[in-house]
């Protein structure tokens, strides 16, 4: 009965709840058993659905013949840039929010919309934070691609979250369903940390990008394994 519990749908959470205890012969008037109960298979249930929505959005390709992805990727860049028009679709601009050439969808291949709709999320729900970062990425030494850095951040939180390390985390920080949000709100966290610590590295070269992102990786991972850990953006 509890095998089958931690893969229900959230409405069948209920019954599985009264199955287990019926099972187990505890008072259902025990509720203290049946809150804690039903609270940690919404979590476990509930994780379970995120990765499969993340995983979903990553397996949408950029399409630019979508108008919504279209737009979603004007407002970034009037996010990022208030003060400044996009003269063309197809321009060298691009590169100054840190895309690699004139066309950003390109840079969308490995994670899909998934990188588009967490790059404006960071945008929209952090602006000072994301133009602060993206001014610090235009350093004249230690500067990097902050858009391309932001796509390479989402497959590490979409890792983290497929290999199971985000449990801690998702447990800790969501009383209840963890939701497509919340991973959102892991991946600012990343992106506004893994700045900080490219600043404190001081890396001799974007050429070593690879070493340091995985030096910041295995710090995170090393972070995610405390059972108390809470890792959100502190602004």
């Amino acid at each position: 009965v509890l095998r089958n519990a931690v893969y229900v749908e959230e409405t069948e959470v209920e019954k599985c709840v009264r199955d287990v205890m019926k099972e187990k012969k505890i008072e259902q008037k025990d509720t203290g058993f049946k809150t804690n109960l039903h609270l940690s298979l919404l979590q476990i249930t509930g994780y379970k659905k995120l990765y499969l929505n993340v995983e979903d959005l990553r397996k949408v390709p950029y399409d630019s013949d979508n108008e919504e992805h279209e737009e979603q990727l004007i407002e970034l860049w009037n996010l990022l840039m208030p003060h400044e028009n996009l003269k063309a679709r197809i321009t060298k601009q691009w590169c100054d929010i840190g895309f690699q050439g004139d066309d950003p969808k390109t840079d969308f291949r490995g994670m899909g919309l998934l990188g588009l709709v967490n790059l404006v999320y960071f945008s929209k729900h952090y602006t000072s934070e994301a133009r602060q970062v993206l001014s610090r990425s235009n350093h004249p030494t230690l500067g990097y691609s902050y858009a391309i850095v932001g796509i390479n951040l989402t497959e590490m939180a979409y890792s983290l979250l497929k290999n199971g390390a985000l449990k801690s985390h998702l447990y800790n920080a969501v009383s209840g369903v963890p939701r497509m949000e919340h991973f959102h709100q892991f991946y600012c966290y990343l992106v506004y940390e893994f700045d900080k610590f490219w600043f404190e590295e001081e890396p001799e070269s974007i050429m070593h990008f690879n070493q340091y992102r995985e030096k910041f990786h295995e710090k995170i991972k090393g972070l995610l394994m405390d059972y108390n850990a809470i890792l959100t953006l502190q602004v």
